[in-house]
């Protein structure tokens, strides 16, 4: 029986995640910044954000399963759980395992962030920023064609849309929801000559 199917699916389900991946990272850093555009605000990036995470972890489970099942690379649920535990490509698979982890960590502590509190959740949520770009090197490390010309271009795309959220994020406001409200303030109150309000 062929197994071709489980590599079709093990490596578009792996495209599937890098494209999805992208857009909760750019996303969140989005979020972060409180970007606001017309017609869409604050709390569309938000859920987007939120919703776009379960499904990229979606396809990244159907991405490992497929993998690991797979008898042709013989991973074991094993290289799944403890990086750089495969004999297949260590260093590359053990890349993905360990951007898998972190946003397995990512996303139980979103689960949990009404018990650990926000200082928490935000510490531990700042591993997806690390597990983006882990993720990208395992593909070009693992992955059956990363260089060819479209795969190039896809994770060319990739990049170029998280380093335009991370501008934007840089050049945006600072984001202290208040600062509005206390520059109006500002404006609006006034001292009489005898220093006392009016």
């Amino acid at each position: 029986m062929s197994t071709t199917w489980l590599w079709y699916a093990t490596r578009g389900a792996g495209m599937v995640s890098l494209l999805l991946l992208t857009a909760v990272t750019v996303l969140g850093v989005l979020s972060v910044a409180r970007f606001e555009a017309a017609g869409w605000p604050r709390f569309v990036t938000t859920g987007f954000h939120r919703n776009l995470s379960l499904l990229a972890i979606g396809f990244l489970s159907l991405h490992i399963v497929t993998a690991v099942v797979d008898p042709y690379t013989n991973l074991g649920w094993a290289a799944a759980v403890v990086p750089f535990a495969s004999n297949y490509r260590t260093f590359w698979l053990g890349l993905g395992t360990v951007a898998f982890e972190l946003l397995l960590a990512v996303l139980l502590t979103s689960l949990l962030r009404g018990f650990i509190g926000r200082r928490a959740w935000r510490a531990v949520h700042w591993l997806g920023y690390a597990a983006w770009p882990i993720a990208v090197v395992h593909g070009f490390g693992t992955g059956t064609d990363p260089w060819s010309a479209w795969a190039l271009l896809l994770t060319a795309t990739c990049a170029v849309a998280v380093g335009w959220a991370i501008v934007t994020r840089v050049n945006l406001p600072g984001s202290d929801r208040l600062s509005g409200a206390r520059a109006r303030f500002r404006e609006s109150v006034t001292r009489t000559r005898d220093g006392t309000w009016p």
